[in-house]
């Protein structure tokens, strides 16, 4: 234990390990979305079946739909983390930070560390999706779910009611540059950049396109 640790902070208790259940349907599920991506990027996400996929990972055809209720699913697998993360930056804000700061902070530091949900995903990766007209799709629903989180967020920053045209829109502008940033990227890593070169040059890319946003949001919904 340090020994500069606050004591309230040295009296808190570890998290109760996983449980045997919990731990094995974890890797089950590891195991499934793992042999999915490779089958995926060797055949083609269209081209790949569900029940090609059972096959490979040695599980029923069923035990694969229940965990991943459709296909799309398997092959993009961050995508409940991918429709919460602006929302989330949002809600953990800095104290009197405005939303747009926080955004513009945390799409930097995922560009430094080469998120996958900001887009950096591999060329075998991108090159899937983008061949795939259902992976496209899907993308774009998780765009448009993820503008409306941050929709939602938003408007509880600023005391408006959930539906009210003001967070939307600024949700709309905000969206728009984190969903132009990510194809960028995604446009970068199929013309073979690797991701420094890549994050060097979204870098100053965001740095325009967030500072289109200054005029309008530079103060809304300050923590």
């Amino acid at each position: 234990m340090p020994t500069d640790a606050h004591p309230s902070e040295a009296a808190v208790p570890p998290p109760p390990p996983v449980g045997l259940r919990e731990s094995k349907k974890q890797e089950t599920r590891q195991l499934i979305s793992d042999v999915a991506t490779g089958l995926f990027l060797a055949q083609g996400f269209d081209r790949t079946t569900i029940a090609e996929i059972a096959a490979a990972a040695r599980v029923a055809k069923k035990t694969v739909t229940n965990y991943f209720p459709r296909k799309e699913d398997l092959a993009l697998d961050h995508q409940d983390v991918f429709v919460a993360s602006l929302a989330a930056t949002v809600n953990g804000r800095q104290p009197g930070e405005p939303a747009l700061s926080a955004l513009r902070r945390a799409f930097a530091d995922a560009v430094a560390d080469a998120d996958p949900v900001a887009g950096f995903s591999g060329p075998a990766f991108a090159r899937m999706v983008a061949d795939s007209p259902t992976l496209s799709a899907r993308l774009r629903d998780l765009h448009d779910l993820r503008e409306a989180a941050l929709a939602d967020a938003l408007a509880d920053a600023t005391g408006a009611p959930r539906g009210d045209v003001t967070p939307r829109t600024a949700a709309a502008l905000l969206g728009a540059v984190h969903r132009t940033l990510f194809q960028r990227i995604q446009e970068l890593t199929l013309t073979g950049q690797d991701n420094a070169r890549i994050s060097a040059t979204v870098t100053a890319e965001a740095d325009s396109a967030f500072g289109l946003l200054e005029p309008s949001l530079a103060t809304y919904a300050a923590a």
